[in-house]
């Protein structure tokens, strides 16, 4: 179980194997709009889940 507190948003309790790419997906977010936040340093979107607590932060996009 990983619980994904969404900055911003909401807090998730999951049951994700895999990937934080995979996590993301879990929460509707593309690897593409948000990064994994582990200890409060961004990790891989292809690195394996190891921990207990993430927070997700959005990404800003401008132009």
């Amino acid at each position: 179980m990983v619980t994904v507190d969404i900055v911003g948003g909401d807090t998730h309790e999951l049951a994700v194997e895999g990937t934080y790419g995979d996590l993301l997906d879990a929460v509707g977010l593309s690897r593409h709009e948000a990064t994994v936040l582990r200890d409060g340093q961004p990790v891989p979107a292809d690195a394996e889940i190891d921990a207990e607590s993430v927070r997700v932060l959005r990404l800003i996009k401008g132009g």
